[in-house]
């Protein structure tokens, strides 16, 4: 398969949340309605998104209510 799209580490932040963005904006109607290898690539741009996300914030806050003791607080 041939990858296509600008390489996630290119992207300045604004271009990555954007990207990450549509990409969820997207999901659910490339689950439901896509053929599988137009889904499988939107997983695997999603994937490539989300890592780089990861990669430049390793640090990221946490909120504790996502956390299953924040949840059995709740």
């Amino acid at each position: 398969m041939t990858e296509t799209g600008v390489a996630p580490s290119a992207l300045s932040d604004e271009d990555l949340f954007r990207e990450l963005g549509h990409l969820y904006e997207t999901r659910l109607e490339a689950l439901r309605h896509a053929p599988d290898q137009a889904y499988g690539e939107h997983t695997r741009r999603m994937n490539q998104m989300e890592a780089e996300y990861l990669r430049r914030r390793p640090g990221r806050e946490i909120d504790p209510n996502r956390m299953r003791e924040g949840a059995r607080a709740r």
